[in-house]
């Protein structure tokens, strides 16, 4: 990572708070990784801002864990009633049994990545609900023993040209009989993608919640624990936050629900 970008903690943080006083989440995304550069540096600060923002207005007593600094114990981030985990670099290609180099590969952080999948099988195991974006979908998928492709080929319906911008406007579309379908309402959706990897094997105990035009998987989740992970991106505000709203008030909910039940 070069010296001269660093994302700060006060880069992200929300103008307005919001009153802290509704169910606790915590929400893990690296700032700061490997190979960082200034236009991913800004998408970071964008990125995290937002879905601190919509913590806020949603009622959330939200709690930032940065997994690229110095990690507090997994127990500690357990507390909260909820685990939103945000995008960022690569998943170490070790963990699913890739070795040798992987085009396009960018961020790796092992550190990170099994301090998430730490806290990703505790969430679950304890019961509260868990929402993964991008990485964190991966991430998900891993924890339950699955695998990703390491770089998708042909991948021009996923992410952007260099020279274009890396997210572009990508058709997804919901599997029946899904929690996500219940969350979004419908079954075609247009979201913002930019991702060169994507869930291979699907973990056991996990399914497919949504599907790409070319059948990449856009969507995972646990059939019976409130556990969800897409792929995309619903905190990039360049799309409309539809998405966004929904997932973000139905974790919330997933969140009080676990609140009264312990």
């Amino acid at each position: 990572m070069s010296g001269a970008v660093v994302v700060r903690v006060e880069d992200v943080l929300p103008l307005d708070p919001g009153p802290r006083t509704g169910p606790r989440v915590a929400v893990l995304v690296s700032l700061n990784f490997p190979d960082l550069t200034v236009p991913v540096a800004s998408l970071v600060r964008r990125f995290t801002r937002v879905a601190l923002e919509h913590c806020a207005r949603t009622g959330f007593d939200w709690r930032l864990v940065d997994t690229s600094a110095d990690l507090p114990p997994v127990a500690e981030v357990l507390a909260a009633d909820a685990v939103l985990l945000l995008g960022g670099g690569d998943v170490d290609s070790e963990l699913y049994g890739v070795r040798g180099p992987v085009p396009h590969e960018y961020g790796v952080d092992r550190s990170a990545d099994l301090f998430c999948l730490e806290v990703i099988r505790g969430a679950i195991a304890g019961g509260r609900p868990v929402l993964a974006i991008c990485r964190g979908a991966q991430l998900l998928n891993l924890a339950y023993g699955g695998s990703l492709v390491p770089d998708l080929d042909p991948w021009q319906l996923h992410r952007g040209a260099d020279d274009d911008g890396l997210f572009i406007d990508e058709h997804v579309r919901v599997d029946e009989g899904t929690r996500l379908l219940s969350v979004l309402g419908r079954r075609d959706w247009t979201v913002r993608s930019g991702h060169h990897q994507a869930v291979d094997r699907i973990g056991s105990g996990l399914r497919r919640a949504a599907v790409a035009d070319d059948g990449v998987v856009e969507a995972v989740e646990h059939p019976s624990a409130w556990a969800i992970g897409v792929q995309w991106h619903p905190e990039d505000d360049d799309g409309s936050g539809q998405d966004r709203a929904l997932l973000w008030e139905a974790l919330r909910v997933a969140a009080v629900a676990r609140r009264v039940r312990v």
